[in-house]
């Protein structure tokens, strides 16, 4: 795909570097309210697929690692306290509003210097190849512009060893859809106009989850990309997953 050529922007047809500014503008609306809307929206569940995701990435202290798309930090944070001292944590994301405000969030916790903050663009990552043992992203690969530029530059960032895991929201059962769908569409929308005074970047939100990659057309593009063993854990019938690849 050529920056000129149409893509999705929820279920609007852009261009693709159209599709970037507006993914921007939207994180830029909801930075301040971001985790806020996090709970509410996922009535705290997002903390449960996070916490699952640390569980099976394997961390260990010294190791460095990357979480991509990072946004306000909350995974990265869970990621240095669990590691320790020891090693290297970075958040990285394309947006600077976000990352002020995890930044500003973990000084308030007492951690600030332990985490390194990067602005950097998920499909070009400004890192040496091989430098990390994991890196993680969660809830970010649906806002990309171009989803095989950033498979491929995890790949080529990861050591020889190293694991990709992306959590993601997904294709939920068909028992669970009509409910999911209404929750979506009707209340999350209306939801975001009361808390963050936006509406139309949740509308979007609840749109780029339905125009994402189910569980297998991702994990075929994690195979595309070069990673091997791959695999996706479903967690709440389907309606959030965690993607894991290895680099050999």
């Amino acid at each position: 795909m050529k920056d000129n050529e149409q893509t999705n922007f929820g279920y609007s047809k852009v261009s693709a570097s159209e599709k970037t500014e507006r993914v921007r503008e939207v994180f830029e609306s909801v930075a301040g309210k971001y985790d806020v809307m996090n709970d509410l929206m996922s009535f705290g569940l997002h903390r449960l697929w996070k916490k699952f995701t640390l569980q099976i990435a394997g961390i260990r202290p010294g190791q460095t690692i990357l979480d991509l798309a990072g946004g306000t930090g909350d995974l990265a944070y869970a990621i240095r306290n669990k590691m320790g001292a020891e090693g290297r944590v970075i958040c990285s994301d394309i947006n600077a509003e976000m990352l002020a405000e995890g930044r500003a969030k973990i000084i308030n916790k007492g951690s600030v210097g332990e985490i390194e903050y990067v602005l950097a663009d998920a499909e070009a990552l400004p890192f040496p190849d091989n430098s990390f043992e994991l890196i993680t992203m969660a809830f970010g690969l649906r806002n990309v512009t171009f989803k095989e530029r950033c498979l491929a530059s995890a790949y080529a960032k990861l050591k020889p060893g190293g694991k990709f895991i992306v959590l993601e929201f997904s294709k939920p059962n068909t028992f669970l859809k009509p409910a999911y769908d209404l929750y979506s569409f009707s209340i999350l929308p209306r939801m975001g106009q009361l808390v963050a005074n936006d509406a139309d970047s949740y509308r979007y939100l609840a749109e780029s989850i339905r125009m994402h990659p189910d569980q297998e057309s991702l994990q075929t593009m994690f195979y595309d990309a070069g990673f091997d063993r791959c695999k996706f854990i479903n967690m709440t019938s389907g309606i959030v997953a965690a993607h894991i690849g290895y680099k050999y």
